[in-house]
């Protein structure tokens, strides 16, 4: 196992840093979204008007633009309500694979533990949302269309539905594992210049990533909330 310097936290050790490094980002991320909403509060052209210089507020408004477009595209205007849950959960995972590039750190992401839950918790949201739309008539999907084969269908969609977040935390886990042993790897054999072209690469692993980890939630909860016509 890697070292992480959140292991040097009492209490924390080698058991619990991946769930120290997760709380730490998370804890950094809700400070910077406050402090990116109080710019908000201009009055007049300047809470519209783009601030002239790189800012988090900035930032914060290009992920969900982002955001939105993907959700335009995979669930439609009528997704836009989940657009601040979708954002939240592309942000928490990238800042989580980023955190892998800085050196004496690991992502919270690359233990199997982290995203094993938040791909639970995918998987718990959207089938709420999908009762929560459609009502107990969202169980009918589990049925299939014709009824003589409904005993073969429930057990293929449930264990279609079951493997859903594992793919999900095995997908991220493994990738960012595979990502940062790379990394790791050629920083020990050459500490200078030759690791460049792999830190460039594994961050841009942590934005696919996280891209497909949003994507594939999206596509779920698009699947879940959709009426039958």
């Amino acid at each position: 196992m890697s070292f992480n310097l959140t292991s040097l936290i009492p209490g924390v050790g080698e058991a619990y840093e991946h769930v120290a490094t997760y709380g730490a980002v998370a804890t950094l991320l809700i400070f910077t979204g406050v402090a990116s909403k109080s710019g908000m509060k201009k009055k007049g052209e300047g809470a519209v008007t783009p601030d002239g210089h790189l800012s988090s507020r900035g930032l914060f408004e290009m992920i969900v633009e982002f955001i939105q477009g993907l959700v335009d595209m995979v669930i439609g205007h009528h997704g836009r309500k989940f657009i601040p849950m979708f954002s939240a959960i592309f942000l928490i995972v990238f800042a989580n694979n980023l955190v892998g590039v800085l050196p004496g750190m690991t992502p919270a992401t690359e233990q199997i533990n982290t995203t094993l839950a938040m791909g639970t918790f995918m998987f718990l949201t959207y089938n709420f949302l999908g009762i929560k739309e459609n009502g107990m008539a969202y169980l009918k999907h589990f049925l299939g269309p014709l009824l003589w084969l409904a005993p073969l269908m429930v057990v293929i969609e449930l264990i279609s539905h079951i493997v859903r977040p594992l793919s999900l935390g095995l997908r991220l886990a493994n990738v960012m594992t595979g990502d940062h042993t790379v990394v790791g790897i050629f920083t020990d054999l050459v500490p200078l210049i030759l690791p460049i072209p792999f830190y460039l690469l594994g961050m841009f692993v942590c934005f696919v990533q996280a891209f497909v980890f949003t994507l594939l939630s999206m596509v779920y909860i698009s699947l879940a909330t959709a009426h039958e016509h």
